[in-house]
């Protein structure tokens, strides 16, 4: 397959269902439905127990990168069984996955693009690790540690804040660029734009 007709497989980790909607833990679908709106496209059911958009991304033509949107409808501790799945459906190779995840250790906001590495505790992620090995692409959601003694797990399961709300649109905007800026332009100059 030329490298122009080989897709990129984008996948927004969250928990499915209206009640999980304003989680922390779902950063990763918010940008999938900023990223599904800007390729004209809508979600829809995949046999691989996930919500997948097809379109293109960069310029008209082309020169435009094919890509695959995806969201696990499974919850986030069972996203690895739905990506691999998409992963060998649409043939797409390891460093063509890019996932989207909520990262505890970075400031609320704070983006950080980068290949590979450990799942931090990180339900979503460890599942993929499992499933497809660790060497895929991420772009890391700051959403800060919990205040006090609030347990990790309600702390990324609580809607953001009103204080953050105020801002997420623009995080959300942001991080839906640098999904774009590493598809098109790759790791290291989407890295030296975002990584801040």
């Amino acid at each position: 397959m030329s490298d122009a007709a080989q897709p990129w497989l984008v996948v927004g980790l969250g928990n499915p269902g209206p009640g999980y909607a304003g989680n922390r833990h779902n950063v990763g679908f918010m940008v999938a439905d900023l990223l599904a709106e800007r390729v004209g496209g809508r979600f829809k059911a995949h046999k691989s127990r996930a919500q997948v958009v097809e379109g293109r991304l960069g310029p008209p033509g082309p020169a435009g990168r094919r890509l695959v949107l995806a969201k696990p409808m499974t919850y986030m501790n069972l996203s690895g069984g739905p990506v691999s799945a998409l992963a060998g459906f649409y043939k797409v190779p390891l460093e063509r996955l890019v996932v989207v995840h909520d990262e505890l250790d970075l400031e609320y906001g704070t983006l950080r693009l980068k290949l590979g590495g450990g799942d931090n505790g990180h339900n979503g992620l460890k599942s993929l690790s499992k499933s497809l090995g660790r060497e895929y692409l991420r772009v890391r959601f700051g959403v800060g540690r919990p205040p006090g003694r609030m347990e990790v797990a309600d702390y990324v399961l609580k809607d953001f804040s009103a204080v953050e709300r105020k801002d997420l649109g623009y995080f959300v905007d942001r991080t839906a660029d640098a999904v774009e800026a590493l598809v098109t332009e790759g790791l290291e100059r989407a890295q030296n734009t975002f990584n801040g």
